[in-house]
């Protein structure tokens, strides 16, 4: 069922607080401006474009360079990738629901003034052909002086199914060379850029060349120590036990043609993960909620 945007304010808006607009011609995004916070949430993909506490600059990057089209993935914000992450050979990097359209289920303003929004995707013939299984996705993001994503997987089959999934969370930081990453002190990791060799981490996370690692056997929260800038930006979650951090340098930055030249000095990625070893696996009518919660305290 296609939700135009005369349904979707008719049925969601919220008044003073929430309506929906499109970015680009048949892209609708949910925009949200509260006294606590502003953000932007496009329903192709359920990602989370933009976030910013009252009083503070915006925490989440998105590239000058991005594209707004149907069908293709927005290069910062935070894409769900699900049910796989990373790379499956002839299969979309990333899983496939990160291009497609989500509903939107429901919406409202709680007590404390933080709008509520829930979005959903459910199997059919289109994911029946990339992935053979039942299955209800929903996310609830939670937009506040905190924001808070809750992605819950449901097997909505009989067939046990396995994933892998990210909160793929793009940062804004003032300058990558003056940013470090703590929490994950000792934590050993698979490193992308060295064949997938396993090390471990001595101390924070701090960064002279391409970095993509996943964290493992990790539940601890992450901050971004964003010295630039002035601030620390705390990534606590849930359903989690990897963490992948990301930041592509000017070599890899030049193959993307969604980001700008120059602009890896300004963003970080510290994802809220089940990949690598951290697979899932989801009996028939059972669930999985992957959260992360996101300050700057």
């Amino acid at each position: 069922m296609t939700q135009t945007l005369d349904t979707l304010n008719t049925a969601f808006a919220l008044p003073g607080a929430l309506q929906f607009a499109d970015v680009a011609p048949g892209l609708p995004v949910a925009e949200i401006s509260t006294p606590l916070a502003s953000a932007r949430i496009a329903l192709q993909g359920g990602q989370v474009l933009t976030w910013q506490p009252a009083g503070q600059q915006p925490v989440l990057w998105v590239s000058k360079a991005a594209v707004f089209e149907p069908g293709k993935g927005v290069r910062g914000g935070v894409p769900v990738c699900w049910p796989w992450f990373g790379a499956l050979p002839g299969k979309a990097t990333h899983g496939f629901v990160r291009t497609m359209m989500w509903q939107v289920r429901s919406s409202e303003l709680d007590a404390a003034g933080q709008v509520l929004l829930r979005l959903g995707i459910s199997d059919d013939v289109a994911t029946r052909a990339l992935w053979d299984h039942a299955f209800d996705l929903e996310l609830l993001v939670t937009v506040g002086s905190t924001l808070t994503m809750a992605l819950t997987t449901r097997n909505t089959g009989n067939a046990t199914f396995t994933i892998t999934q990210a909160l793929h969370t793009y940062f804004c930081t003032g300058n990558i060379l003056q940013t470090t990453v703590q929490g994950l002190d000792g934590t050993s990791y698979l490193d992308k850029v060295q064949n997938f060799a396993v090390c471990q981490q001595s101390g924070d996370v701090s960064f002279s060349g391409e970095t993509d690692r996943i964290y493992t056997d990790t539940t601890a929260d992450s901050q971004i120590q964003d010295t630039a800038g002035g601030r620390t930006i705390r990534i606590a979650k849930q359903g989690s036990a990897s963490t992948v951090v990301w930041n592509p340098w000017p070599e890899k930055e030049k193959t993307m043609a969604d980001m700008a030249t120059g602009e890896y000095q300004q963003m970080l990625c510290v994802e809220t993960c089940n990949a690598g070893p951290d697979e899932m696996t989801i009996a028939g009518g059972g669930t999985h909620t992957l959260a992360a919660t996101i300050s700057v305290p």
